[in-house]
Formats: C-alpha cells, sequence, structure tokens
C-alpha cells in the first residue's frame, strides 16, 4: 500500500512537472491609440506641447509576474509635431533633435518594479539624439479586456506613464537659458494580443 502511494505521488509530481507553464502574450502598440507627448518652457511665458505621431513597439506581459514583462518602444524623431510646421522644422535640425543624423529614437526596458495593485516603476535605454541613458517610468495599468465593438476578437492592454528628463543628458544643450531643459513626457498607450 505504501508503494502504491509512493507511486501515485510521484506519478502526480511528474505530471506537474510536465504541464507547461502559463506564458506571457505577446502584445503589439495600436498604432491609433498611442500618443507619446512632451511639454517644454518657452522663455518662461507658456508652455509649447508637442508629440510623436509616429511610434511603435511590442510588450511582453505576463500578468501572473509583472515584474517578468518587458516593453520595447521605437519612436520617428521625425515625426515630433508640436502644432507649427516651421518650428517641427526647426526642432528637426542640427540645433536640436537633428533628425537627419540620427533617425532612431526608442526605449527598452531593463527591469519592472511593481509599486501597487495597478502600478509599477518601468526602468530601461532611452536612446534619443544617438545618445543612451537610463530613464524610469511610472507606470499605470489601466485595463486588460476585449473590445466590444469589434466582430473579430480583439484582446487589449492598456498602460499611461509618467517620467521627466532633461535635454541637456541627451546632447541637445541649445538654449538652455531659454528653452527649458527639463522636459515632462507623458505615454498613454493601447496594445493588441498578438
Amino acid at each position: 500500500m505504501r508503494i502504491m502511494t509512493r507511486l501515485a505521488a510521484a506519478s502526480a509530481a511528474l505530471a506537474l512537472l510536465a504541464t507547461p507553464a502559463l506564458a506571457a502574450d505577446t502584445y503589439r502598440i495600436d498604432s491609433s491609440h498611442v500618443y507619446v507627448g512632451f511639454e517644454v518652457d518657452h522663455l518662461g511665458y507658456s508652455t509649447t506641447y508637442g508629440r510623436f505621431n509616429d511610434v511603435s513597439g511590442t510588450i511582453v506581459f505576463d500578468e501572473e509576474n509583472p515584474e517578468a514583462s518587458s516593453v520595447t518602444v521605437e519612436i520617428d524623431p521625425a515625426s515630433v509635431d508640436t502644432g507649427h510646421a516651421e518650428r517641427d522644422e526647426h526642432v528637426r535640425g542640427k540645433d536640436l533633435l537633428n533628425t537627419a543624423e540620427y533617425p532612431e529614437m526608442g526605449f527598452k526596458s531593463t527591469s519592472i518594479e511593481r509599486t501597487g495593485e495597478e502600478t509599477g516603476k518601468i526602468t530601461g535605454d532611452l536612446t534619443l539624439h544617438g545618445v543612451t541613458k537610463p530613464v524610469t517610468l511610472d507606470t499605470t495599468f489601466t485595463r486588460k479586456g476585449t473590445y466590444p465593438m469589434t466582430e473579430e476578437e480583439i484582446v487589449a492592454i492598456g498602460f499611461n506613464a509618467t517620467t521627466t528628463i532633461k535635454r541637456s543628458d541627451f546632447g541637445m544643450d541649445q538654449w538652455l537659458e531659454m528653452i527649458g531643459d527639463e522636459l515632462p513626457i507623458t505615454i498613454s498607450f493601447e496594445a493588441h494580443k498578438q
């Protein structure tokens, strides 16, 4: 009887080991529902707001263990949009983003720390203006669910995040006495399960 019990326990343990662990799911950012925006002080008179219109990326989301998740985002810096065409051309030029020489911008997570039920800190490497530096995003997980208004089943997740960077840290140090160095960044996006 004791041998049978041991055999049953061993079989159960082997079955448990053979059961595949739940894998993290891969999501792609929905380009129609993504916002990456920034603010910059102008001479102390006003705040200029801008955004990047061409943003894509992948989220590997482990719902059971969020710390094991990862984020990779690509941004086309030439897609900068401040609502003023002449200013946008200047921002793309050599004095600031210099998109001709530095056509790539992006973020790749290196660690995730859960700080609450729906909040966390995502730390990663931000590449901007040819310089890569660590940045931490204060992040809120907004929702996971299935879109109610589509015929095909689309499972989506959503996040909001904020951080502040110094443009001078990334080699953009023109007119620091006139145009703000610290740039608050706001991010909001939905991503679809692949």
